[in-house]
């Protein structure tokens, strides 16, 4: 299996260069050159267990790695779950709830980067060198990156955070790892702009060999390829429990990396009837889903910080597909979308359905699911279900993605309820000593910061 990018200007490179590249020298994203097809392997996989049904999608796309080093960086990733069954589906009403939150930080994003932590580590000790990852965060990329990686050999982690913009628990689960391998930056600005100053330091190629940078964002293929095995795990889980042969995901998005693997899903096989795209008002992706029209707006601050984004970086891996896998008309439509913040897609894709959940809808949400159900739903996931409930059909079963614990979302959880969430774990950072650097939402400042801890 070889990867190519979306732009069209890379020689084709295996799993490993691929993930150790992140982000393409020409800009773009990295994809498969082709796409295999595991209708056949439904069967076969319905009753694995998570690390094994892990093990049999991966190794379609990690041919250059040995069977058993993949499966032993498996076992190892989600050993660290407090779920045995790794991302439990839990019927909530009239959905089932997929709970992705059971890794080290309480988030989804645990489930891609505590395997992607590990796969680092092998690349370094079959290689060797160092590994200086450069990342932006809305939330809880960043706390599951760094949980990924403190204190492993020859890597440095140097995350950036919206100043003031996060939720006061996303930062203190970041600012409070203190392994000196471990920085944390509070950027003067927005998600937006910290994903903005990631991007163009990557496409810098000269910097970015000199001081070994690498993403444990979604740009990097790895994040899409292991969060596909939850959506092929839940729909087994609820075909199970419904007999039914289709399935749709209600997906809470702002960067479209946790969609874009249930599309790529759908793309191999998994009997997908729709994706529902659920946002915030930071309504960019939904826009374009029920207009053809992507175009940026002003972000909006919401009780749901992870999702408050405009750009969308995954957003390029989806057009390229839209666009017939054309790599020059894809490279065309960045340009003009990089030069006047909109561009405008013809046509219509039946596999998704996108709706809003505004901050009202957010809290009734949450309310009515603990009121009825004893369920209590993070602000993120209860955009999911609000959603979800406008695209309801009862023929087919709804499973909405739990993006995080609720009690990460205290302020949130309070306003609905009354009474603030918990978890043993975030109570613990309550007194903890933290540790972080601002510094100005400016390219220069960002590079001389890198220089300097990287050559000291």
């Amino acid at each position: 299996m070889k990867y190519i990018s979306t732009r069209g200007k890379m020689e084709p490179a295996s799993f490993l260069d691929a993930v150790m590249t992140g982000l393409a020298p020409d800009g773009g994203l990295l994809l498969p050159e082709s796409l295999p097809n595991v209708s056949d392997k439904l069967e076969a996989w319905a009753h694995l267990s998570y690390q094994d049904l892990a093990f049999e999608v991966m190794r379609l796309f990690t041919t250059d790695m040995p069977a058993e080093d993949l499966k032993a960086l498996i076992d190892k990733s989600y050993a660290t779950f407090r779920a045995p069954d790794v991302t439990p589906v839990v019927p909530v009403g009239n959905v089932h709830i997929l709970e992705l939150w059971h890794g080290p930080t309480l988030a989804f994003k645990d489930v891609a980067l505590q395997f992607l932590g590990n796969l680092f580590e092998y690349i370094l000790e079959k290689r060797g060198g160092e590994l200086n990852i450069l990342g932006a965060t809305s939330g809880d990329t960043g706390s599951a990156a760094i949980y990924g990686v403190h204190g492993k050999k020859n890597i440095r982690i140097f995350i950036m955070h919206p100043e003031g913009r996060t939720s006061l628990i996303q930062e203190k689960q970041m600012t409070s790892v203190l392994d000196d391998n471990v920085y944390n930056l509070a950027v003067e600005g927005t998600f937006d702009d910290c994903q903005h100053l990631m991007k163009t330091i990557f496409a810098d190629v000269s910097f970015k060999e000199e001081h070994s940078l690498g993403s444990v964002n979604s740009v990097n293929w790895a994040r899409v390829l292991v969060q596909t095995v939850y959506y092929f795990y839940s729909y087994f889980r609820v075909q199970e429990r419904t007999g039914a042969s289709e399935v749709q995901f209600s997906v809470p998005t702002g960067n479209f990396g946790d969609i874009m693997a249930g599309y790529i899903a759908a793309k191999i096989g998994l009997p997908v009837k729709k994706l529902i795209l659920a946002t915030n008002e930071n309504n960019i992706l939904s826009r374009f889903f029920n207009t053809g029209e992507y175009s940026l707006g002003e972000v909006v601050p919401t009780l749901s910080p992870s999702m408050d984004i405009q750009v969308a970086s995954n957003f390029e891996r989806y057009l390229y597909y839209r666009s017939g896998c054309d790599a020059e008309k894809l490279t065309e439509m960045m340009k003009h979308f990089g030069e006047t913040g909109s561009l405008r897609v013809d046509g219509s894709d039946d596999l998704f359905a996108a709706g809003e959940g505004n901050t009202a809808e957010t809290l009734a949400t949450i309310r009515k699911v603990h009121d009825k159900c004893d369920y209590t739903l993070d602000p993120h996931t209860a955009v999911g279900v609000a959603v979800a409930e406008k695209f309801q059909c009862s023929e087919t079963p709804t499973i909405c993605l739990a993006t995080a614990h609720p009690a990460k979302f205290t302020d949130a959880i309070e306003q609905a309820l009354g009474e603030a969430a918990h978890h043993p774990v975030l109570d613990k950072l309550s007194d903890a000593e933290t540790r972080c650097d601002t510094i100005a939402n400016d390219e220069a400042a960002i590079r001389d910061y890198l220089v300097e801890k990287t050559r000291s």
